[in-house]
């Protein structure tokens, strides 16, 4: 089969890779459509290595079509040959076929596009995690989402906002800003041109302090910002894409009782990650279905065009996800 290899000067081609060999509890599929994730482009530079056991080769969700089982994930599962599927990988969707332990997937929702399946996995189980796991946010809750335009952001934003959240986000260009609105955010902040503190102390004293904040950004920011989050509120950071140092008041930290919690979902064992699944698809799935949450398609390229949606992401262009289609 073929998949996605990078080069020694990072360059991406679409070469000849050994078939995958299914082990126990696997399910072979066939691989339409892949979606691209910022992991990827880490993992590119050689920041984000896959876990042990997976592919070298990029990707993590995809959507595709059953093409064989062994007998465990037959007898564990209700899946069967010929199902459209989703899945969860710790690497390899850039590629033909993929084995994947039948808890990894999931069915493509009812009413959905495969090419929108293939936008689900990763950014519905990171938004779930960090949500409702990591943050414990309630309806009438505020929330704080970094990096409004970015294909998570896509799916956070509209997630939360079907369990009654108040979300406020941040993007760097007036271009963005009717787009992210549209996703339902309450607040849109430029910070090119507003000063998040400044916004944040205002919501705080109007009474929509910050009950949980997802921080892909991090750097000197984030630190200031923590003076005006809700007593007993939660600072989740997943990336670190402005800088990895800050300054914290260390006081204001346990006198507010602030939490700040690192999280990512690659390295979370997989039991964990099956158990996310399956509260996907039992409480997420139905607001799929019914059309609350909808992961934002920007742009659906080829596999061998992967370097140009990679290109989207590291430049900032995209607003949704850029999805590659292997299979039509």
């Amino acid at each position: 089969m073929k998949a996605i290899l990078v080069g020694a000067n990072k360059e991406l081609t679409w070469s000849d890779v050994p078939n995958p060999i299914m082990q126990e509890d696997d399910v072979l599929v066939e691989i339409h459509y892949a979606a691209i994730n910022r992991a990827d482009l880490m993992q590119r530079d050689g920041d984000y290595p896959p876990p042990p056991g997976c592919p070298e080769w990029m990707g993590l969700e995809i959507s595709g079509i059953i093409v064989d089982m062994t007998e465990g994930a037959k007898a564990k599962s209700n899946y069967k040959i010929g199902d459209k599927v989703c899945a969860l990988l710790g690497g390899g969707g850039y590629a033909e076929y993929a084995n994947i332990k039948y808890d990894m997937l999931m069915p493509v929702p009812e009413g959905c596009s495969m090419i929108e399946a293939a936008a689900i996995p990763e950014a519905f189980a990171t938004s779930y995690l960090n949500l409702f796991i990591e943050g414990k946010i309630e309806s009438g809750n505020t929330l704080l989402m970094h990096a409004g335009a970015s294909g998570l952001a896509s799916v956070l934003i509209p997630m939360a906002k079907s369990f009654g959240i108040r979300v406020i986000t941040t993007v760097i260009e007036d271009s963005y800003i009717e787009k992210v609105k549209a996703l339902g955010a309450d607040v849109v902040v430029n910070t090119k041109k507003e000063n998040i503190e400044d916004v944040l102390r205002a919501e705080l004293d109007a009474g929509h302090g910050v009950d949980v904040a997802i921080d892909c950004l991090g750097g000197e920011m984030m630190g200031r910002s923590l003076h005006y989050l809700k007593h007993g509120a939660r600072w989740i950071m997943i990336a670190a894409l402005a800088g990895t140092q800050t300054q914290i008041d260390l006081k204001n930290i346990y006198v507010r009782n602030v939490r700040i919690i690192g999280s990512t979902l690659r390295s979370r064992t997989p039991a964990v990650k099956a158990q996310i699944l399956a509260e996907l698809v039992q409480n997420i799935w139905p607001k799929v279905t019914s059309g609350e949450v909808r992961p934002t398609i920007y742009k659906v390229l080829p596999i061998t065009e992967a370097d140009v949606g990679h290109r989207e992401l590291s430049e900032g262009r995209s607003v949704g996800k850029v999805v590659l289609t292997v299979k039509e």
